[in-house]
């Protein structure tokens, strides 16, 4: 599975950015999802989205974050409203999927999300 990341930038707080990521190969059944890092932390969960639609969102982002995929060649989008500071970090895009019972992940290059207050 390849990741094709875009989007990110710098906006103020109260403000939006829209980051997408294309996956490309054996992309079926996938689970498409945002991560994001600081530097110095581990990298954490922002959403994810399963190939069914079920999502699943950090408590953080909440009301603010919303995630969604379509396409064969599925795209997966995060729309990210109401930016704070914290929100902050380089975004990774994942892949994820399940052969068996053995977990394989997939990541994007990162793209930095940059909010000022």
């Amino acid at each position: 599975v390849q990741l094709q990341a875009s989007g990110g930038g710098l906006a103020q707080a109260g403000g939006s950015l829209r980051l997408s990521c294309t996956a490309s190969g054996s992309t079926f059944r996938i689970t498409l999802g945002w991560y994001r890092q600081d530097p110095g932390k581990q990298r954490e969960l922002v959403a994810t989205i399963t190939s069914g639609g079920q999502i699943n969102y950090a408590d953080s982002v909440k009301g603010r974050f919303t995630i969604s995929r379509d396409g064969a060649e599925p795209t997966v989008y995060l729309q990210m409203n109401n930016l704070k500071p914290e929100d902050t970090a380089v975004y990774y895009c994942n892949a994820h999927r399940v052969i068996v019972t053995t977990p394989y992940d997939y990541w994007g290059q990162g793209t930095q999300v940059t909010v000022s207050s």
